[in-house]
């Protein structure tokens, strides 16, 4: 591959501007520079440019535009819903948070915070495809849980959680239901009436829109406590200028995601697919994650004996550019939390990549590009001694049978 011929299939981890958002937003960059909370004519229409962005996002959620925040991507998404609802509700006596093992860091490291200044947190675990089962949630509701939060699609391995599931066994206990839908909106249908949730998050540049941008879905009524203090923009839910052009960029890469979604699903199948083979032709290989129930557009693979970095820069020197399951295959940070909650060995989590296609990606690119993984993974199966990188524990849900590991 040349440099103009790069391949990009890492999403997940970002997406490439959409070329309407581009078109859309670049007055935003020269000469409608207004602020929103301006009187005179520019802030008029910095104002009327937001809420036409509100509806359009509204309109990807399924909900009223006045339900709809602003703010700068998932993670402060995450942090607004889960501290908001803890400060809003602390006097009350309940100070209990049930969230999943496999959540994302926004999330996971929030409760984290939340425990540190006097909440109880609980964990509950996910099976080998990285699913919640709902009576786990049950169980670990209490009478002074405030919120559960779960993730509609997994960042890793695109498992879908049974969200709606979880919404009606929290709402039995009158306790608020925070969905992380980072991965999934723009890219399956989310009607967040249908989920059930209180308050669900997004974020711009996972379809095509611009980094620094993301929304919080806030159920009528319910109410959320500022996490920063300032100016009354966003109903008083988060304070700050608008960023006008982030905004006008989520709000058209929302309006575009909707009307291709139907498209975009079938085509991220289609790509899938050619993916999910090597399972077959590929020795070693295995799928992670729920064969059925995760986001079209995201396959995870184990490619045992083959370290993940390792990979993931190989294939990047000729212009592939996949993701890693693993934070480091170097053995000095931890392997991916997510598959070793969902029963890894840390040898089989070092030894996973991920794959995350877009509506641009052709079958011609992934048929490139799974040949050269495959490559790539054989090369370097060569060169790296098993005992190099780990053996698999004996409940690992590998891929040999009982007695021949």
């Amino acid at each position: 591959m040349t440099e103009n011929e790069h391949i990009y299939l890492d999403h997940n981890a970002t997406s490439p501007v959409h070329p309407e958002v581009a078109e859309e937003v670049m007055p935003f960059l020269s000469h409608g520079y207004g602020n929103p909370s301006a009187p005179y004519a520019a802030g008029r229409e910095a104002r009327e440019r937001v809420q036409t962005a509100r509806v359009q996002t509204a309109r990807l959620l399924g909900c009223a535009p006045g339900e709809v925040a602003f703010t700068s991507g998932g993670t402060e998404s995450n942090n607004l819903a889960i501290k908001g609802t803890f400060f809003a509700r602390r006097d009350k006596g309940r100070k209990h948070i049930v969230t999943s093992a496999v959540e994302h860091p926004s999330v996971r490291e929030t409760c984290a915070w939340l425990a540190g200044n006097g909440c109880e947190v609980t964990v509950v675990p996910v099976d080998h495809a990285g699913r919640v089962e709902p009576d786990n949630v049950e169980a670990a509701l209490r009478p002074d849980t405030f919120l559960v939060s779960v993730m509609h699609a997994n960042n890793e391995v695109g498992t879908l959680q049974p969200v709606t599931a979880i919404a009606e066994l929290a709402h039995q206990r009158g306790i608020t239901f925070h969905v992380d839908g980072v991965q999934a909106a723009g890219r399956i249908p989310v009607d967040v009436k249908e989920l059930g949730c209180d308050l669900c998050s997004l974020s711009a540049h996972k379809f095509g829109g611009i980094k620094g941008t993301g929304a919080l879905y806030v159920r009528e009524g319910f109410q959320v406590e500022w996490v920063q203090q300032g100016g009354h923009q966003e109903g008083g839910v988060r304070a700050g200028t608008e960023n006008v052009p982030g905004i006008v960029a989520l709000g058209k890469a929302a309006e575009v995601a909707l009307r291709d979604l139907n498209r975009n699903m079938a085509h991220a199948g289609e790509l899938a697919a050619v993916f999910e083979e090597l399972t077959s032709s590929q020795a070693l290989t295995r799928l992670n994650g729920h064969h059925i129930e995760r986001i079209p557009n995201t396959v995870n693979l184990c490619c045992l004996y083959a370290d993940a970095m390792n990979v993931v820069l190989t294939l990047s020197i000729t212009g592939l550019y996949i993701g890693t399951g693993s934070a480091c295959a170097s053995h000095t940070q931890e392997p991916s939390r997510v598959l070793r909650a969902m029963g890894l060995s840390e040898m089989a989590a070092y030894c996973s990549i991920r794959i995350s296609t877009g509506p641009e990606n052709t079958m011609e690119e992934a048929q490139r590009a799974s040949q050269k993984l495959s490559e790539t993974v054989e090369q370097l199966r060569l060169v790296t001694a098993p005992e190099d990188i780990g053996i698999c524990d004996e409940n690992c849900p590998c891929f040999f049978e009982e007695g021949k590991r």
